[in-house]
C-alpha cells in the first residue's frame, strides 16, 4: 500500500483502477516553407476548426456543468479571436518563413510565460488556457485526434488536464481525477467541483499505477494506491455513506422549499470562504444567507486591497449563477482579532469596539470593501447586510456613505448592480427599534448567537456558563417574533442565519412564526428542508 499526499479540489471518496490519461505525442518541429501566403491559410482554417469545437465543448458543458463553467470555453473562443494572438502567429510565418506549427507552438510558450509571471492568480491562470487553445490548434494542424480515457469507469491520472479534456469525458466513466500539475483557482478545478468528482492536485503520480486499484480521499488530499484489505473496507463503508447522503439530497434537490400549506421558504446556505462553494451547489441551496467576508482578512497579513476582495466576491457571485448571495461587511473584533487592525485589548470584546463600528470609525476600510462588493454585483445577485446595528442613525450613515462609493464609480464609469442592503439583527436594542430600522432596509437577518449572548447577558465563549446559556429561552423566541412582525408590517422579509436556523426542534415554531428566511450550514439543508415540507401548521 502506497499513500500519496496531495491537495484536495473537491471532497467524496472514489475508488476504482486507475487509468492514465496518456495524451498523444507530439513533437513540433521548426520547418522552412515556401509559401507563406498557403500556410496562413492553412492557419486559419485550422483556428476556424478549433473555434467550431469550443461552440460544442460549450454546447456540452451548458448542459452538464451550467452556464457560469461553461464560459470558459467562450473565453477561449475569444483568446483565439485576439488580435495579439493571431498576429503574433502570422507574424512568425511571415517574416521568419516558418511553419504555422511551430508558429503556433511558439507563440503559445511566449504569452503562457507572460501571464504566468504576473502577481495576479487569476492572470497566472490563464497561461495554462493559453497552452490548451494553442495545443488544440496544433493537434488540428498535426491531424491528431482527442486523447482517449478508458472504457471502464476508472480514476484518471494525468501529469495534467485542460478545461476541454475534462469535460469531454463520460461522466459515468469518470470517478475522479488527480494530476500532479494545476491550482485549486484553474478552470479544470471549477469544473471537477461543478461536475461533483473527487479530484486530488500536486500528486507525484508514477506510471507504473496505471491499472492499479485505489482510493481517492478527497477530504484529506490522501491518493492510496493498493490499499490494504482493512483499508479498502473502511473506505468503502465511507463511500457507502457518502452515496447515501446523495441518494437522500438528489431525492430532495429541486424540489421547492415550501410547507404543505404553501409557504415558500428561502433556505439559504451559510458560508465562512470561497472554498464553502463546493457544498453549497453540492447541497442544493437556493443561494448564500450569509457570507462572512472577514475570511478575507483574518487570513491576510495586511488589509487585503479592493481587487482581492472584489475578486473573491466576484467569484462567488458568478458560481451561484443568479441565485442570491448576501455577503455581510467585516466583522472583525470580538473573538475575531486581526493584528494589523491594532485595536486596543478590552475587558470586553463582545461589547466593544467590532464589525459596523469599526467600519463606521474607519470609513476608508468600508469604503474599499463597498466598492469591491459593488463592483462584484454587476456579476451576479449581490446583496450587502451590516452587523452589530443598535440605531436607525448608524443605518443612515452606512447607506450616505454606500451613496458616496456609488457616486465614486459611476464618475469612473464603472457598472454596478442594483444591490439590496439590509442589517443583522443581534442586539436588543435592535429588536425593539425593528418597526423603525425596518422602514431604512431591504430584508433583516436574526442572527442568534449574538442575540441570545446579548439578551441573556451570557459570554457564549464562556465554558462556565455552559449550562445558563439557554438559546432556546423564551425572551429569545419572543424577539425573533417581535422582529419577523415588524419587518412584515414594513413589507420586508426577515430570515434567521444564526444556529438557530438549523435547530430542527425549532423549525416548526419558526414555520408559525413567520420566518421567510432560514440560512444555515450547507449540510444542514437537506434535513431542515425535509422539515419545512412536513410542517403542516399555520404560518403568519
Amino acid at each position: 500500500m502506497e499513500i500519496i499526499q496531495g491537495k484536495a479540489i473537491f471532497g467524496g471518496i472514489a475508488i476504482g483502477p486507475i487509468s492514465f490519461f496518456a495524451k498523444e505525442q507530439k513533437q513540433v518541429k521548426r520547418t522552412k516553407v515556401e509559401d507563406t501566403e498557403a500556410e496562413i491559410a492553412r492557419y486559419e482554417a485550422a483556428l476556424a476548426t478549433a473555434i467550431e469545437q469550443l461552440g460544442a465543448l460549450y454546447e456540452k458543458a451548458l448542459k452538464e456543468v451550467g452556464e457560469s463553467e461553461a464560459q470558459i470555453f467562450e473565453v477561449h473562443q475569444m483568446m483565439l479571436e485576439d488580435d495579439d494572438y493571431n498576429d503574433s502567429v502570422k507574424n512568425i510565418i511571415t517574416s521568419q518563413g516558418l511553419n504555422a506549427e511551430y508558429a503556433v507552438a511558439t507563440t503559445g510558450d511566449n504569452f503562457s510565460t507572460m501571464f504566468a509571471a504576473m502577481d495576479d492568480e487569476y492572470f497566472q491562470a490563464r497561461a495554462v488556457d493559453v497552452k490548451d487553445i494553442s495545443e488544440r490548434i496544433i493537434n488540428i494542424l498535426m491531424g491528431i485526434g482527442e486523447a482517449k480515457v478508458s472504457d471502464e469507469p476508472s480514476i484518471i491520472v494525468a501529469e495534467d488536464l485542460a478545461p476541454s479534456e475534462t469535460v469531454q469525458m463520460d461522466k459515468s466513466k469518470l470517478l475522479g481525477f488527480v494530476t500532479r500539475l494545476g491550482s485549486s483557482n484553474s478552470h479544470t478545478a471549477i469544473l471537477a467541483r461543478t461536475m461533483n468528482i473527487p479530484a486530488l492536485i500536486q500528486v507525484d503520480i508514477k506510471e507504473e499505477w496505471n491499472g492499479k486499484q485505489a482510493i481517492i480521499d478527497g477530504f484529506s488530499g490522501k491518493f492510496i494506491i493498493e490499499p490494504e484489505a482493512d483499508v479498502l473496507e473502511e473506505y468503502q463503508k465511507k463511500q457507502a455513506e457518502q452515496q447515501e447522503r446523495r441518494r437522500l439530497l438528489a431525492e430532495q434537490k429541486g424540489k421547492p422549499t415550501v410547507t404543505k400549506s404553501g409557504k415558500a421558504i428561502k433556505l439559504f446556505a451559510n458560508i465562512g470562504s470561497v472554498s464553502d462553494l463546493q457544498s453549497v451547489m453540492e447541497n442544493d441551496a437556493a443561494g448564500i444567507g450569509l457570507f462572512r467576508s472577514e475570511f478575507l482578512y483574518l487570513e491576510s497579513d495586511t488589509y487585503p486591497t479592493e481587487e482581492e476582495q472584489f475578486k473573491a466576491y466576484k467569484m462567488v457571485a458568478e458560481t451561484m449563477a443568479g441565485k442570491k448571495v448576501i455577503i455581510r461587511t467585516l466583522d472583525i473584533g470580538a473573538d475575531k482579532q486581526v493584528d494589523y487592525f491594532e485595536l486596543d485589548k478590552e475587558e470586553n470584546p463582545a461589547m466593544g469596539l467590532r464589525a459596523i463600528r469599526i467600519c463606521l470609525t474607519r470609513p476608508e476600510i468600508f469604503k474599499t470593501q463597498l466598492r469591491a462588493l459593488l463592483r462584484a454585483s454587476a456579476f451576479g445577485n449581490i446583496a450587502v447586510m451590516y452587523p452589530m446595528i443598535i440605531s436607525v442613525e448608524e443605518v443612515r450613515k452606512i447607506k450616505a456613505i454606500m451613496e458616496e462609493v456609488k457616486a465614486e464609480l459611476d464618475e469612473a464609469g464603472i457598472p454596478y448592480g442594483n444591490v439590496e442592503q439590509g442589517i443583522m439583527i443581534e442586539t436588543p436594542a435592535a429588536v425593539i427599534l425593528s418597526d423603525l430600522l425596518a422602514k431604512e432596509v431591504d430584508f433583516f437577518s436574526i442572527g442568534t448567537n449574538d442575540l441570545t449572548q446579548y439578551t441573556l447577558a451570557i459570554d457564549r465563549q464562556n465554558a462556565k456558563l455552559d449550562e445558563f446559556y439557554n438559546p432556546h429561552h423564551e425572551a429569545v423566541l419572543r424577539m425573533i417574533q417581535m422582529v419577523v412582525e415588524n419587518a412584515h408590517k414594513a413589507g420586508i422579509w426577515a430570515g434567521i442565519c444564526g444556529e438557530l436556523g438549523a435547530d430542527l426542534e425549532l423549525t416548526d415554531r419558526f414555520m408559525e412564526m413567520g420566518v421567510d428566511e432560514l440560512s444555515v450550514s450547507p449540510t444542514f439543508i437537506y434535513p431542515v428542508r425535509q422539515k419545512i415540507r412536513e410542517y403542516d401548521g399555520e404560518t403568519k
